[in-house]
């Protein structure tokens, strides 16, 4: 008689580990406090080995310390974290009206404040999914931090020499050469990697830009995990009151929203057809403005090669020349102080002559000249996709009256992760799944894989998962989702959360029309299941010039057709 395997697989354990950590998390927000290695804490790190991310390599490894993994963290993270026995995050409370300097970490535009030596606090304006992903890296950094504590004692349970030389080194404001090769060698010994690995990690650190070298980044983690193991001086993080209130509750989406509806009707332009693209803050007025702003030698380049140009680490002339041209002819920014940290470009397209716009978009110009407004908000993170689109769309509330927008298309340019192709190919979705739930969002898109046939890179077409956390995938999902008949190509964080805020708006509040035009395209920035492609590995550089400038394009010929 044959039996039913009714054991879990891996992924289903790996998705009910996911669940409990964010279960976790929402219960130490409510509490307001934890100890990171504390029981609470240690919770939250079993969970997390338990999901074993892709993008954190070696975490379970008891030994080796994840190289790309706490560089890809401490570039997400203020500078100098490391050092902080306590961690506080906060909502906006008026600490970027004080004398404190604000720190805002290279890969994650958020103020942080070092209050003392000890104490680091982190500002919370983007949602639940920034909280969730700040904990993560968090959780993370004190898994490794325990690592390199256990690789500098001895056998008799104290500190050993290996840990006390790094000690010397980290004091030294300069190292030789050959100073610099034994420092390599003790941080190879705490770290549990090679002489090779460890050097070539060194070399990235002092790269990277608002990162610690990681002689000092290992020194202050072991330390504080020595300290506490040995001297009971805990570690902890905390949640402001404040914070805690203000989740949920679009206090931050609802004054951004505000700020931008009424920069368009002091300016007469909110009665006006208008396409909001939620893309970077520089592919739309490159495209658009580039060919005129830069001269005479430029107008016989094609666009490509102009972006490829402006890509240029040294651009920053050629981008501010971009910019003020851009202002003078049809464009304004809408000077944000909400705490999103969502910036927005209107540009006013009867204030350009469209018949002077590159070849490669006013091939697309309808008869009758546009009169209408293009409004680019750059990128949402997770949750706050929902928020920001959410007050968006609604009414602008003036007085005694509300005033409908005149929504005519949504576009939205991403970045994700591919699950069947390579870093630089292209996504077009028709549907969206949220992770661990039963929402699931299809809609026709105007965009289509036709658009982008023969410019040299893959096209695929078909379901996008939303995910809670690119930090929180591992292969084992990743698999499934493409695997089953979800037969997912892609996954990102904010697509579920953009067509829930757009059906509430069309379907429910009837707010904007149901006939808004859809374009969403995104661009491979990883492919999680390929070693050495996850986003720890680092960023696309030239290789996502490409695909944004072609998903750029078909944008604005759609916007202007």
């Amino acid at each position: 008689m044959s039996h039913l395997n009714t054991s879990p697989s891996n992924a289903q354990i790996s998705r009910a580990a996911i669940s409990r950590m964010h279960i976790e998390m929402r219960h130490l927000l409510i509490r307001g406090s934890y100890k990171p290695v504390g029981r609470s804490g240690q919770g939250m790190m079993d969970a997390l080995l338990a999901i074993n991310p892709a993008i954190y390599g070696s975490i379970t490894d008891p030994e080796k310390v994840e190289l790309k993994g706490l560089l890809y963290v401490f570039q997400r993270l203020p500078q100098g974290i490391e050092q902080c026995r306590y961690v506080k995050l906060i909502s906006r409370e008026g600490y970027e009206q004080s004398e404190f300097k604000a720190f805002v970490p290279s890969k994650r535009r958020r103020n942080c404040y070092r209050v003392d030596e000890e104490e680091m606090l982190i500002e919370m304006t983007r949602g639940r999914s920034d909280v969730y992903d700040i904990l993560t890296h968090l959780t993370f950094m004190y898994n490794e931090a325990e690592k390199i504590g256990r690789n500098a004692l001895n056998g008799r349970n104290q500190p050993g020499r290996t840990w006390n030389m790094l000690k010397k080194v980290v004091s030294q404001k300069q190292l030789d050469a050959a100073q610099q090769k034994k420092a390599v060698s003790y941080l190879s010994t705490l770290l549990g990697r090679t002489f090779s690995e460890t050097a070539i990690a060194v070399a990235e650190f002092d790269k990277a830009s608002k990162v610690n070298s990681l002689y000092s980044i290992c020194y202050w983690l072991g330390k504080l995990s020595l300290e506490e193991a040995l001297d009971n001086n805990d570690r902890e993080i905390t949640f402001s009151a404040a914070l805690r209130e203000h989740l949920g509750h679009h206090t931050y989406g609802e004054r951004w929203a505000n700020n931008i509806k009424k920069a368009l009707y002091d300016r007469g332009l909110l009665n006006k057809r208008i396409h909001i693209v939620s893309a970077n803050m520089h592919s739309i007025i490159n495209t658009v403005y580039a060919t005129n702003a830069l001269g005479k030698s430029y107008k016989a380049m094609d666009l490509l090669s102009i972006a490829q140009k402006l890509s240029n680490e040294n651009n920053g002339k050629l981008m501010n020349k971009i910019r003020k041209y851009a202002l003078k002819n049809g464009m304004f920014e809408v000077q944000d102080d909400s705490g999103t940290n969502i910036h927005v470009q209107v540009i006013d397209l009867s204030q350009i002559q469209l018949d002077k716009l590159p070849g490669e978009v006013n091939g697309a110009l309808s008869k009758t000249e546009s009169r209408d407004v293009i409004l680019v908000m750059d990128y949402a993170f997770g949750e706050q996709a929902y928020e920001t689109m959410d007050e968006l769309l609604k009414p602008y509330e003036l007085e005694d009256r509300e005033i409908k927008m005149r929504i005519a298309s949504i576009n939205i340019m991403g970045k994700a992760g591919i699950l069947c192709g390579a870093k630089g190919d292209i996504m077009i979705p028709n549907a969206h799944v949220f992770e661990g739930t039963t929402d699931n969002y299809p809609f026709n898109n105007e965009l289509n894989t036709e658009q982008f046939e023969n410019i040299g890179l893959r096209v695929f077409e078909g379901t996008m998962i939303t995910v809670l956390g690119t930090s929180l995938q591992n292969k084992d999902i990743l698999r499934y989702f493409l695997k089953s008949s979800w037969k997912a190509i892609g996954l990102e964080m904010e697509g579920a959360h953009y067509q829930k805020a757009i059906q509430v708006a069309s379907k429910i509040r009837k707010s904007i029309s149901s006939r808004v035009k859809l374009r969403y395209a995104y661009y491979a920035s990883d492919n999680p299941l390929e070693s050495g492609s996850t986003l720890a590995s680092g960023s696309l550089g030239p290789d996502g010039v490409k695909p944004t400038y072609k998903i750029t394009v078909e944008i604005l010929k759609g916007i202007l057709s």
